[in-house]
């Protein structure tokens, strides 16, 4: 196993797949046989920004045939739950990649996340293979990532 599990069993994507509000897409990216990075965050955890640049140095990396990266914005105070702040944000943190509203954190519940930020890996198959909870996993997030791109589907 890769990572640290908060979860056992069969978790998927599902939860993800199925969300409605998103902030700056029209729904979820494409996951079919890619490996998936679910980012837990809130735009004004620090915690939260300082994950983003791996993001995108793996997203840069790996471009989308390979990887997909969702954001679940689970907002923590007033300021974070008004949608518009949200996508200046977004804009603001250059995050680009899908991100949905979790407002009432039936996502945050579902993947029974607990703390800011938090990334859930998915492998090509769409089954969790690993967690990162907190900042400064870069290294670890990358030699999941790497390893789990190896893998064939």
């Amino acid at each position: 196993m890769i990572g640290t599990l908060l979860l056992a069993g069969a978790v998927t994507l599902a939860p993800v797949l199925s969300a409605t509000a998103w902030a700056n897409a029209p729904g979820p990216p494409p996951t079919a046989g890619r490996v998936t990075i679910v980012d837990v965050f809130t735009f004004d955890c620090i915690n939260c920004r300082h994950v983003t640049p791996e993001l995108q140095r793996l997203r840069a990396a790996y471009g989308s045939r390979d990887l997909a990266i969702v954001g679940v914005h689970a907002p923590e105070t007033a300021e974070e739950h008004v949608h518009a702040n949200v996508v200046q944000a977004l804009r603001a943190q250059n995050i680009s990649w899908p991100v949905l509203f979790d407002d009432n954190f039936s996502v945050w519940n579902n993947y029974g996340v607990q703390a800011w930020p938090t990334q859930l890996v998915f492998d090509r198959k769409g089954v969790l293979r690993a967690t990162y909870v907190g900042e400064g996993y870069d290294a670890q997030l990358a030699r999941t990532v790497s390893t789990l791109i190896a893998e064939h589907a």
